[in-house]
């Protein structure tokens, strides 16, 4: 048997058929360079975010136990989302997966509208960091230099968030997500410190004689807890970038991309969960929506809110980067018109073609640097002349980040994997293709007992498959139910406490 591409072995046509499912790469197809270690990166700190500063508080309200389980729920959920991307990927053509391109085979005429809610909610997150950067720069300058600093500028909020903008201005002009590796290591490094932070204090108990009182087993109540609901849900929000970087990664195979999901919503989980739990008990029922600034005035709390600074400011590229693809999307976006007898090919779906194949268009470097100016300028407007978007940012990651972690998702993965779909049935067809070609190759090289083996295996396969396919798509179905109903009670729960305060 001649050398394979990934090894010489009897079992080597075997071990290609699984590179060939892995890869979906066909000649002319984009293959990515980024590699496995900063596809984790980058998602997790999508993932991780300010957000973990307001854990302590949720376990506050609804207790340990429950808290605990409501982030591994949370994690489990979310990473399921991200799991049905990458399988929904496997519908398109190597490098092209996105929201817009699978909106193209699933809802073509409602593609709109995905990508408008994509680019509000980036939009929304990106402009919170901008104000988080003015709220904390003030205190940190004082913890550092005294309460009244000779130049009054350095405790004026607009200051600093025009400072930052000369940081947040080169890095988001970077394209490729790969390329924001290197920030995102010095995101997560904060991140890290203030973790160690917030479990010193607690091993170190300073905090623990001004403590209220801890609930384990019970919660404050139904209204305290749905409250806080969304917190722990929209905290593993990182399905915007997930396509980029199955775009990016260089092994796009199932399991590389199933460990990139794993490993990120797990260390999220953990991280949230450590932070939560050491931050509750270190302040009981005390505890604010801030875990870092409870601590008392001094040189490590100081940095720590420095931290905060560093850890939003390298990640506002994070939410630029799926805002500019999505405001391309939707400048480019024309009704697509119904055609007929496309039905004839049993691959070609009426839109794109044989497998989704719809080769993105990349921007133009003009293109490119007015959106990206765009963005940039609009939410330095917004974080000049707003100091607060609680309310805004509420409604926003009520209806985006439940649509993109949950609601699209689903619904994409139960659209474009049913039986009778065109491009299913294509991708179907290329499997079952690749397993016969398996057989007779094994054939002609006169392996014939290992062959008749790989069959009888590749009909126990085919079988496995559709069986596995088709409890995927209740699944994913159930997903997207449950991505409405968070959006509602998040809807009515916002609602409730903008009127009551």
């Amino acid at each position: 048997m001649e050398e394979s591409a990934i090894g010489v072995s009897p079992s080597g046509g075997h071990q290609n058929l699984l590179w060939r499912r892995a890869a979906r790469g066909r000649p002319g197809d984009v293959v990515g360079e980024a590699s496995w270690s900063s596809s984790v990166i980058n998602l997790v700190n999508t993932i991780v975010g300010a957000g973990v500063l307001a854990m302590p508080l949720a376990i506050s309200r609804m207790g340990i136990v429950l808290g605990v389980c409501v982030v591994l729920w949370s994690a489990t959920t979310a990473g399921f989302g991200l799991y049905l991307q990458s399988l929904c990927a496997l519908y398109l053509d190597r490098g092209s997966a996105s929201f817009f391109a699978l909106s193209q085979i699933t809802y073509p005429n409602a593609a709109v509208v995905f990508d408008c809610a994509i680019a509000i909610k980036c939009f929304g997150v990106g402009v919170s960091y901008l104000i988080i950067i003015g709220d904390l720069m003030p205190g940190v300058v004082q913890g550092f230099v005294g309460s009244e600093p000779a130049y009054d500028f350095l405790v004026d909020r607009h200051f600093w968030v025009t400072a930052f903008m000369l940081i947040v201005i080169p890095i988001s002009y970077l394209r490729r997500l790969d390329s924001l590796k290197y920030t995102s290591i010095a995101a997560l490094v904060s991140m890290a410190y203030l973790v160690i932070l917030v479990v010193y204090n607690f091993i170190l108990g300073d905090t623990k004689k001004d403590r209220g009182p801890i609930r384990v087993g019970h919660w404050e109540g139904a209204i305290p807890t749905l409250s806080s609901l969304p917190v722990i849900v929209f905290a593993f929000t990182c399905h915007q970038n997930m396509f980029s970087i199955l775009n990016e990664i260089g092994n796009n195979s199932h399991f590389r991309t199933t460990a990139v999901v794993f490993a990120s919503a797990g260390s999220a989980a953990a991280t949230y969960i450590l932070v939560a739990i050491t931050g509750y008990l270190s302040f009981g029922n005390n505890v604010s929506g801030n875990i870092v600034g409870m601590y008392p005035p001094g040189v490590y709390a100081t940095i720590g809110r420095a931290a905060i600074v560093m850890l939003v400011v390298f990640s506002y590229p994070l939410q630029c980067h799926p805002c500019r693809a999505s405001v391309d999307a939707v400048l480019k976006w024309r009704p697509k018109p119904q055609v007929m007898g496309a039905e004839s090919s049993p691959n070609r779906h009426p839109l794109l073609g044989p497998r989704g194949n719809r080769t993105p268009e990349p921007m133009s470097d003009l293109r490119f640097s007015v959106i990206t100016t765009t963005i940039l300028i609009l939410s330095y407007l917004v974080a000049m002349t707003v100091s607060s978007l609680e309310s805004v940012l509420a409604y926003v990651g009520s209806t985006g980040s439940t649509s993109i972690s949950f609601i699209l998702p689903g619904l994409f993965y139960y659209k474009i994997s049913a039986p009778d779909s065109p491009t299913h049935q294509g991708l179907m067809k290329e499997d079952d293709e690749a397993e016969d070609d398996l057989s007779e190759d094994d054939c002609d090289d006169g392996e014939g007992s290992l062959a008749r083996s790989l069959t009888e295996s590749g009909l126990l396969l085919r079988g496995t498959r559709h069986w596995r396919k088709a409890l995927l798509r209740r699944l994913s179905l159930a997903l997207a139910l449950y991505g409405f109903l968070v959006m509602i009670v998040c809807l009515v729960t916002n609602t409730f406490f903008t009127t009551s305060h």
